[in-house]
């Protein structure tokens, strides 16, 4: 069956999964990333300064997880600001949860190894999102 223009639109397709985080003291609502939401995250990866690419690595793990956690009403629970703290929080936890997301949102390890191919280093930036 061939799907029309508004069955492709009107269907929700953005899943979400809770993952338990024994380190907090509790579960995690994940929900999968837009189309749009993953382009403006591997965006976010490249930082250009001076004509030159650079990958921006600095809290990797944090950026995504900050954009896939929701509340129980489906809101994104972080914003920008929030990601430099997240990251401080425990790497066993912060792992489980980017694994989760990357399973989730069809991020291969050859994903984001294309993604840092052929980049430098750059410093930390500060994270921004949509």
């Amino acid at each position: 069956m061939l799907l029309s223009r508004d069955q492709i639109l009107k269907v929700d397709d953005l899943k979400t999964e809770d993952v338990d985080v024994p380190e907090w003291g509790g579960s995690v609502r994940l929900r999968m990333l837009t189309g749009a939401e993953r382009d403006s995250f591997e965006q976010s990866m490249i930082d250009t300064r001076g004509g030159k690419q650079k990958t921006n690595l600095a809290n990797f793990r944090a950026r995504l997880i900050a954009r896939c956690v929701v509340t129980d009403t489906g809101e994104r629970m972080f914003s920008p600001p929030d990601i430099d703290a997240l990251g401080r929080k425990s790497a066993a936890a912060l792992g489980r949860l980017f694994d989760a997301c990357q399973r989730m949102n069809g991020f291969s390890a050859a994903d984001v190894e294309e993604l840092t191919e052929g980049f430098g280093d750059a410093p930390s930036a500060p994270a921004t999102f949509d």
